[in-house]
């Protein structure tokens, strides 16, 4: 499927659409599995407590150090998909109103290091309620800027009609939708095992 990518004058955006006010390059995560390690585009390291490796897919287990609102941060890598499926476990009282957060990723996976690359658009889901589509505004402005390619802009777009189509004719299920793709995604329970 080829998708255009709309050319907009910033004064045509629709109303109510916020710019990004300073474009950035796309963001980069690196997962090192020897070492147990993920380290954020910012350049800090965390711990991992468990990776694992299901046929094309690379599953991350870690909680969350000094950050009030979450306690733990679960997340597939899936290439073939090109998405970041996250779970985030949060603190009594800060609970939001979705299930999973989906990163539109470009994944590079490597023997003991795998590397993901942030296409700028993400979704929301909410089970068996509805998905929403963020950051197109990032995504045009790094096109305006230079800092992203047509044909990764379109990628990143074409990706993100399929995830919304296929979550949607589940019923709004990611998981639904995952596992009819032969992708089944597991996750840690309270007790810390995964299920």
């Amino acid at each position: 499927m080829t998708v255009q990518l709309p050319v907009q004058d910033r004064g045509q955006r629709a109303e109510g659409v916020a710019t990004a006010a300073h474009p950035h390059p796309p963001k980069v995560e690196v997962f090192d599995l020897a070492a147990r390690t993920n380290t954020d585009p910012k350049g800090h390291v965390r711990q991992v407590e468990v990776y694992r490796l299901r046929g094309d897919a690379l599953y991350m287990s870690r909680p969350v150090v000094g950050h009030p609102q979450l306690s733990h941060f679960e997340s597939w890598l899936l290439p073939a998909h090109g998405l970041r499926v996250t779970r985030q476990s949060w603190t009594e009282g800060n609970e939001r109103d979705y299930e999973f957060y989906v990163d539109v990723v470009d994944v590079e996976p490597g023997q003991d290091r795998w590397r993901t690359t942030d296409l700028y658009l993400d979704l929301l889901v909410r089970t068996g309620r509805g998905v929403q589509v963020l950051d197109v505004d990032e995504l045009l402005e790094a096109v305006d800027a230079g800092l992203l390619g047509r044909d990764a802009a379109e990628r990143a777009l074409a990706i993100t009609y399929r995830a919304v189509g296929g979550i949607a004719a589940h019923g709004y299920d990611i998981q639904r939708w995952l596992a009819e793709e032969g992708v089944p995604l597991d996750w840690r329970t309270d007790s810390g095992s995964t299920r």
